[in-house]
């Protein structure tokens, strides 16, 4: 029987992960994760793994090899908060538990399927997985920088050294099911759900970085698509690297909140342009707090990914969001 861990596993990606698993009739999984926000528990409470394990305890038991042959270990666990200021707490959990992770892992002979994160590009202009693009406006997106380097130093700038599979993936904005424990990290798509059920409109920010009020692109990616690749990967170990994990495509925010309000209204289908003008789309100032720190475009480059013969096809925020937004409304 195959055995995984999967690392933050109580938390927004890891768990549907572990479901992802789960759908494939794989089991036999060791989640790990730390429950000091004990709601985290619900994002397992639907889904079959073989044991728990507190991330405190979990990483030296699985350097002395405590938990056996584990086939791959899916290493999503870190502190994801963009705004968080502490470096220390941010370098202890993102940089040197995976350092130490990684180097368990091939010394058990385990493959490595991680957590990057489009952060490492911050002010960038363009999205691709080469070290002239990279440039993190905060300590987070260093964090995650900074263990692909490790990795590109220790494996090869292509991890083509790797004995046994390590793969990175960049998320870009993901969204979707199982992400309500996030707080303010939660996706907009989330926050924007609670909005219009509370008030019956939804808030973005307005003009900033020479956009338009609303007019900020991401690359907004649903977390089935996240999954899908990752499990795409675990079926191909003989491929290793750092690859984006977006949908290719950025979009406007407008078009989350268009997507929101169509859907949560049910009724006539409104352009932008009409949600605005009858009030169901409202703008705010642009937060002093983020000003310099944000990134007003992001757009995966997927030209690696589908080097590598995964040609996954990801949905586009009309479809995900309103997906997303059906499923919310089973919820409450």
């Amino acid at each position: 029987m195959t055995r995984i861990v999967v690392t933050g596993a109580a938390g927004f990606i890891g768990s549907n992960i572990v479901r992802g698993l789960n759908r494939r009739g794989i089991d036999d999984i060791i989640a790990v994760d730390d429950l000091s926000q004990g709601e985290k528990f619900r994002n397992l409470a639907d889904l079959q793994i073989a044991d728990y394990v507190d991330a405190d305890y979990f990483y030296d038991a699985f350097a002395e090899g405590f938990f056996g042959q584990v086939e791959a270990v899916f290493h999503e666990g870190a502190c994801s908060d963009t705004m968080e200021t502490d470096g220390k707490y941010m370098m202890d959990n993102n940089y040197t538990t995976s350092c130490g992770l990684f180097e368990a892992c091939q010394k058990r002979g385990s493959r490595l399927l991680y957590a990057s994160s489009a952060a490492t590009y911050g002010g960038s202009e363009k999205f691709r997985e080469t070290p002239e693009f990279e440039k993190p406006l905060n300590v987070y997106g260093w964090s995650k920088l900074l263990f692909d380097q490790r990795m590109r130093r220790e494996l090869g700038i292509n991890f083509e050294r790797a004995e046994h599979q390590v793969a990175g993936f960049r998320y870009f904005n993901v969204y979707g099911p199982r992400e309500q424990h996030k707080g303010r990290m939660a996706s907009v798509a989330f926050h924007q759900f609670n909005q219009f059920r509370e008030e019956g409109y939804v808030r973005l920010f307005g003009e900033y970085g020479g956009y338009g009020p609303g007019n900020q692109q991401r690359d907004f990616v649903h977390v089935d698509d996240v999954v899908a690749v990752n499990l795409w990967f675990f079926d191909n170990g003989h491929r290793s690297g750092v690859f984006n994990l977006g949908s290719g495509k950025a979009q406007p925010f407008n078009d989350v909140a268009t997507a929101v309000v169509n859907t949560l209204r049910a009724a006539d289908t409104l352009s932008t342009e009409q949600a605005v003008e009858r009030g169901f789309i409202k703008y705010v100032p642009f937060p002093e707090a983020l000003r310099g720190k944000y990134q007003c475009h992001t757009e995966a480059d997927l030209s690696a990914l589908r080097s590598t013969g995964c040609h996954h096809q990801f949905k586009d925020v009309k479809t995900g969001v309103s997906e997303y937004m059906e499923w919310l409304q089973t919820q409450t």
